[in-house]
């Protein structure tokens, strides 16, 4: 009988210590801390991950979650400062600094940091330029945490990190936009393109110089471009020819025209002289004293009393085009 009692005894202890810490023993997770409650009123330390003492009845352990939380902050629709309408939303990463106060001063953190956030981006939308909004996000990120920063504070809360995730515009702005774009890439195309032009030009004057020192490398850039053009195999290949001899057969059309109209005149003449009497022989003679033999130049003359000929570069190449 004493044994069954020593016996019933200790399983006594053992149920009542089961019972007790059932009651008072509680698991805080790495990720956690916790707020004890002590006939309702707070703690002030905080206890940490691991095995907590609670006194039974009399205390209450609340666990909060101090991990980095993401949350998405709904689109909101705004007029920005330039009087453009856009719906831009976001994200924000915050996580609890001061579990005590995020317990015992908010009633609920997370919707409240949501409803800050909220009307914190619907007035950054208000105090920004779309172009900032687009292109310059970094100040308005850090205006935006600011803003959600200042009333987060007291309740314990640590902002860590606001992002703009996306702007929506309507489609005629977009379309505007686009234009824009395009209009800009036109206008560096073209500044690009005078660009090429004028070093183009500044080479070719230097190749212009270059070849009125010596002429015969105007023949041969004129055979390599023959040849740069037989390369294609044409049907029609146009060569151009040196003002040079262009001006030598217009003085020789010139000669012509002079030779036939001297014949013309020695023949009105023979003929009035058989009219008149007078002798064929004596009036060919006197016809050949007043009208001088034209001779036709080389084509050496020609080129040596050529104009262009020690004339500036520029205006040889402006020549050459022209003939061209």
């Amino acid at each position: 009988m004493i044994v069954d009692a020593v016996l019933g005894a200790i399983g006594g202890l053992v149920g009542l210590g089961a019972v007790w810490a059932a009651l008072s023993i509680r698991v805080v997770q790495q990720f956690q801390k916790g707020v004890v409650f002590r006939f309702g009123k707070v703690r002030e330390e905080v206890r940490r991950p691991g095995l907590v003492a609670l006194m039974p009845i009399a205390d209450k352990l609340r666990k909060v979650n101090v991990q980095i939380v993401t949350m998405p902050i709904p689109a909101q629709e705004g007029i920005t400062r330039d009087n453009v309408t856009v719906r831009v939303d976001a994200v924000v990463y915050f996580r609890v600094e001061d579990p005590v106060k995020a317990t015992v001063n908010v009633q609920d953190y997370n919707f409240a940091i949501s409803q800050v956030a909220q009307t914190s981006l619907r007035s950054i939308i208000g105090k920004s330029e779309l172009d900032d909004l687009l292109a310059n996000r970094e100040p308005i990120n850090q205006g935006l945490e600011l803003m959600i920063d200042s009333p987060a504070l007291g309740w314990g809360i640590q902002i860590d990190r606001v992002e703009i995730k996306d702007v929506a515009l309507p489609e005629s702005m977009k379309r505007s936009i686009a234009r824009q774009a395009e209009a800009e890439r036109e206008r560096r195309a073209r500044i690009i393109t005078a660009d090429g032009e004028y070093q183009a030009s500044e080479r070719l004057s230097e190749a212009a110089r270059v070849m009125s020192k010596t002429p015969s490398a105007l023949q041969l850039r004129l055979l390599q471009t023959v040849v740069e053009v037989a390369a294609e195999k044409n049907s029609t290949l146009v060569l151009p020819f040196p003002v040079e001899l262009l001006r030598f057969l217009e003085s020789a059309t010139e000669v012509q025209q002079r030779n036939l109209l001297a014949a013309a005149a020695s023949a009105a003449g023979a003929k009035a002289a058989e009219e008149s009497g007078l002798e064929d022989g004596s009036a060919q003679a006197e016809l050949d004293e007043d009208q001088p033999e034209i001779e036709l130049p080389s084509l050496d003359e020609v080129l040596d009393h050529s104009p262009l000929k020690g004339a500036d570069p520029a205006d040889q190449q402006a020549e050459h085009g022209e003939a061209a």
